[in-house]
């Protein structure tokens, strides 16, 4: 199926911004579900947080080809790993087929939307394009108060692209939030740690371990006797009593 819609555009671009982190670069570009890959880190759940008629945002009505005061369907979820949001997605399609080709997401409640995009093969998607977005972008106000006034990030990360389906367009947007990049760099620091650990240890630490256990000892049992102790045991068997002699 051929692609008409596309959501690149001066600010979204198919290549990752130079400045963004080695995390950052794989994740907007990872292909097939984001939810998917989120299970790798821990169990999903996902939170509606609107479901309404709107207008599309100004980055947005271009690449869906509609008008700029088109009406659009939005669908906008919170991706948590473990209780902890780690994604804002916001969805939209051209109201029309929303109750048309697209109505199923009108009745996912808080099943993810991959359901419907990567279980039909008439399905066929974009680019994945992503850029920063500032406090200027409604896409930065929507993730930003997931996390409260304090500690706000200067800009966050996002991706996003236009599926279509027998010539309809749903575009999905999915900011990355700071507690994912702040998971993803602790574990990478915890393999780092386990790394050095075990580059700390000598070759053949490990061999003599698990014979010493199967011997049902520990090297910790076993210690090499000292020079003084060598010489005590001499003395103490010079110093035993003789026999008598017989008279």
């Amino acid at each position: 199926m051929v692609i008409r819609f596309d959501a690149a555009d001066a600010h979204w671009r198919v290549a990752p911004m130079p400045g963004f982190t080695s995390h950052q670069k794989d994740w907007l570009t990872r292909g097939g579900s984001l939810t998917a890959h989120l299970r790798t880190l821990g169990p999903v759940a996902v939170r509606v947080t609107r479901e309404a008629v709107a207008l599309p945002w100004a980055d947005e009505h271009g690449p869906l080809g509609l008008a700029p005061r088109a009406p659009v369907w939005v669908r906008e979820v919170v991706l948590a790993v473990d209780g902890v949001p780690f994604v804002a997605a916001h969805s939209v399609a051209p109201l029309a087929a929303s109750i048309g080709v697209w109505q199923a997401m009108r009745r996912l409640r808080t099943r993810p939307l991959a359901e419907l995009l990567y279980s039909d093969s008439s399905v066929a998607r974009s680019a994945l394009v992503s850029r920063r977005v500032n406090a200027r972008h409604p896409l930065y106000r929507l993730a930003a108060a997931l996390g409260g006034e304090e500690k706000r990030p200067h800009a966050l990360v996002a991706r996003r692209s236009v599926f279509t389906r027998y010539g309809a367009p749903l575009m999905v947007t999915e900011c990355m939030l700071p507690a994912l990049w702040a998971h993803l760099d602790a574990m990478t620091a915890a393999v780092s740690r386990g790394a050095h650990s075990l580059r700390g240890r000598g070759p053949l630490d490990h061999v003599a371990s698990r014979a010493h256990t199967a011997h049902g000892w520990h090297a910790a049992d076993v210690r090499p006797a000292s020079n003084e102790g060598v010489a005590q045991r001499r003395r103490g068997a010079m110093e035993a009593p003789l026999g008598r002699p017989r008279s």
